[in-house]
């Protein structure tokens, strides 16, 4: 099995700006929703997302850590339009912050179309991932990085 340094998956998930962020819910099921990485793309190891702190992932989040992030870049059907993009799949850690300086390290301005007052909007926090597990397909190579 092929393996990619950490670097060249990085390399993958800078194409890719929005992942499905999948956590544990109540009830044990798998919960999913669209998140942006707000083209914060120096990946080494660890995500970072803007959230509300009265959502159901950051509850899910609190009552169990464990986290899964799905990236699925853009690519053509294999045999039709060319290889499937790239694909990288990041089991990790969560952990919630509010932390002022860290609000302002990962914000961009696009932020502000979901956060109208910016990093003073009520609420707002981080959410960091630590990839303990990272599995990535492109093309017909696939393989995993431990970071």
């Amino acid at each position: 099995m092929p393996t990619k340094t950490l670097p060249e998956v990085a390399e993958l998930m800078a194409k890719i700006d929005f992942c499905m962020m999948e956590t544990l819910a109540e009830d044990g099921r798998i919960a999913a929703r669209p998140m942006s990485s707000n083209g914060d793309v120096a990946y080494r190891g660890e995500s970072w997302f803007y959230s509300l702190d009265n959502t159901r992932k950051t509850r899910h989040i609190r009552a169990d850590p464990r986290i899964g992030l799905a990236f699925q870049g853009t690519g053509g059907v294999l045999g039709l339009v060319g290889k499937p993009g790239a694909m990288v799949h990041v089991q990790g850690r969560a952990t919630l912050t509010s932390d002022r300086a860290a609000l302002e390290q990962h914000w961009v301005p696009d932020l502000e179309y979901w956060f109208k007052q910016g990093i003073d909007t009520p609420g707002l926090l981080l959410i960091r991932v630590d990839a303990e597990h990272i599995h990535y397909w492109d093309g017909e190579e696939n393989g995993v990085v431990t970071p």
